[in-house]
């Protein structure tokens, strides 16, 4: 992002306040018609795009925006001008039936490659790249041999449906509808949550939780992230948030830069699964399977828990092979500092209370944020002042500019993949290999989802996956939450793996350490994000479904599990472990978390049994170790 003039820029984050407060209140009092919502939404977003990201870092002029900035985002704000001021036509028309007139085609031209570069600049060139690649098959598609063949779509068939089919996909379709209205409120909460002080309860909270042991800054770093997951849709973001502090105490205590930076994007990357909010990508999934979120967050809590114990037993496990020490009693803050931040949760309490009462997603949010900004005020340390919460609803603004618009190139894939019928051709070549066995089409969606977020964040990735993978998964007898929530975690863990992870760049810029070995930290660190994923196939208790016993059994599993493979990659239990010994246990990690044909009482016993063979092993041994 540039760094621009102090006028420009205050013009700037005075305009994107505005629209987060507009946002804001249209989450409170109603929202307007669905088409001006999106179009007042998109007008607002794109346009300062190009003057905040320049078109080439390096090359384009780092403080002033050149002129052909200014020409894009004037271009880029015509074809939104024109939807919000002919929103009542716009919503009227037949789609594919009323004319689409020289006009309009000449406006969704213009919207679409304004769009794709705003993507370029701000998101990912992967995105954008993405996009031209789903509009191109639908104009050659027709010359494509066997299941990729499609009918002959002219352009404005092809136009209509990437720019003006609100009911079915496209730029105005519903997922820019999620955004613009639920999702853009829990940004707008999330801002507040930060510019209250909430970031410094939670920092000093994960200090007084975790500092004091082995390893301590790490599992700061862990606990940190987890809590900022609540505020945050990005991994990349909570990196640069936490990272900042942590990384820098994981090197001082003995961590190499890469496992630094690895623990804190396996932690950041988390966030995004971690309740009450879980990201932009959790209300996608609200919004597609008509499953209310306090349902979705319910049945997600465990998974996160499991997620975090995972890197905490790894982190403690590779601290202690390393001797390493707790946090300097000096850098712990006193229990003083969380108490006096402490009011600061109620309106977290309240927003997870009003969701369970199924309250709409955006008043609920909207009433969290105004008990923030009013909670906040009872104490002068925490009292956010006329320009803290201007800085938040800018902040805001910020963090829903460059979401707007790669949801809308989600919103055009997504329309692509329908219109040419690809979602049923591509999930049958994924059910034609998989051959009718559920671990194996798993697998295999894993794959496509993890190669997905190799050029793509999170929620584009997430949606695209789950229009090919989830009737899919339903043809063999999942239900639809598991299916998605096994899609999510893929696409949230996409995140930190190689070769492209964009959390763990982040991580090693702030580490000064390869981007692809702390990816690959990443990714062990992560490990639960796999387990975890496949355990909301099979083990349905992780999701508080079935019995005490089935729910209680799930954990169980997973939790040996998880300690036998972050032990084993550690080389620590009790003491150091030799290679054979690391084999064993991880092999047994896995079998206890994949063997998914043996029955649970079997998993169970391997898991626990070699726990406890390799504990009592190790105690027996301690004493004649000591004596030597």
């Amino acid at each position: 992002m540039r760094e621009l003039p102090s006028g420009l820029r205050y013009a700037i984050l005075a305009l994107m306040a505005g629209a987060a407060a507009v946002h804001l209140y249209f989450g409170g009092y109603g929202f307007p018609e669905p088409i001006t919502m999106r179009g007042f939404h998109l007008l607002i977003f794109v346009p300062p795009l190009f003057l905040l990201y320049p078109a080439f870092p390096g090359r384009s002029p780092a403080r002033w925006p050149s002129v052909f900035d200014w020409l894009w985002a004037i271009i880029a704000a015509v074809p939104h001008a024109w939807v919000l001021w002919y929103a009542d036509a716009v919503s009227d028309r037949m789609e594919y039936v009323d004319p689409f007139t020289p006009q309009m085609m000449a406006l969704g031209i213009i919207c679409i490659i304004t769009l794709l570069e705003a993507t370029r600049r701000a998101v990912e060139p992967g995105l954008a790249w993405m996009v031209v690649g789903c509009l191109a098959y639908m104009w050659w598609g027709h010359h494509l041999p066997g299941v990729l063949n499609t009918r002959d779509f002219t352009l404005s068939e092809i136009v209509e449906s990437a720019w003006l089919v609100p009911t079915a996909g496209g730029v105005y379709g519903p997922l820019t509808g999620i955004v613009a209205t639920t999702i853009a409120v829990f940004i707008i909460f999330g801002a507040f949550m930060q510019g209250s002080g909430t970031g410094r309860l939670f920092s000093n909270f994960g200090a007084i939780a975790a500092g004091r042991f082995t390893g301590g800054p790490a599992k700061v770093a862990v606990v940190t992230s987890g809590l900022f997951g609540t505020m945050s849709g990005s991994s990349v973001s909570n990196v640069i948030t936490t990272g900042a502090m942590t990384i820098p105490l994981m090197k001082r205590i003995g961590y190499s830069p890469a496992v630094a930076g690895g623990i804190e994007s396996a932690a950041s990357v988390g966030g995004a699964l971690m309740p009450p909010v879980m990201g932009a990508a959790a209300f996608v999934m609200a919004e597609i399977t008509n499953i209310p979120y306090s349902e979705i967050i319910v049945a997600a809590a465990l998974g996160a828990v499991l997620y975090y114990f995972a890197i905490l037993a790894a982190v403690h496990f590779e601290a202690k092979r390393a001797g390493m020490k707790p946090m300097p009693a000096s850098e712990i803050p006193a229990l003083r500092e969380i108490l006096a931040d402490l009011h600061l949760i109620l309106p977290i309490v309240a927003l997870v209370w009003l969701m369970g009462e199924r309250w709409s997603g955006n008043f609920a949010a909207f009433c969290a944020t105004m008990g923030m900004i009013g909670i906040a005020m009872l104490r002068r340390r925490t009292r956010m002042s006329p320009r803290a919460i201007f800085d938040a609803l800018a902040n805001a603004g910020l963090t829903m500019a460059p979401l707007a618009v790669s949801i809308a190139g989600a919103g055009i894939v997504v329309s692509a993949l329908t219109a040419t019928g690809m979602v049923v051709a591509f999930g049958g070549i994924i059910k034609e290999l998989a051959g009718g066995q559920l671990g194996l089409l798993l697998v295999l969606l894993a794959i496509t989802v993890l190669v997905l977020g190799l050029g793509i964040p999170t929620t584009p990735s997430y949606i695209i996956a789950a229009a090919i993978g989830v009737p899919q998964l339903i043809a063999l007898g999942v239900d639809m939450l598991p299916a998605h929530l096994f899609l999510f975690y893929f696409a949230v863990i996409a995140d930190a793996t190689p070769p492209v992870a964009a959390a763990a760049f982040a991580a090693a810029a702030i580490a000064g350490a390869s981007p692809t070995i702390t990816s690959v930290h990443a990714t062990r660190f992560g490990i639960a994000g796999f387990t975890v994923g496949f355990a909301f196939i099979y083990d349905p208790g992780i999701m508080l479904h079935g019995s005490l016993v089935e729910i209680v059994s799930a954990v169980l599993l997973q939790v040996a599990a998880l300690t036998l493979v972050t032990s084993a990659y550690a080389g620590f239990l009790l003491a150091p472990l030799g290679v054979l010994l690391r084999v064993m246990m991880g092999a047994a990690g896995l079998a206890t978390a994949f063997a998914h044909q043996l029955p649970d009482g079997a998993r169970l016993a391997i898991g626990i049994g070699v726990l406890v063979l390799v504990s009592a092993w190790q105690t027996v041994r301690a004493p004649k170790r000591r004596i030597a």
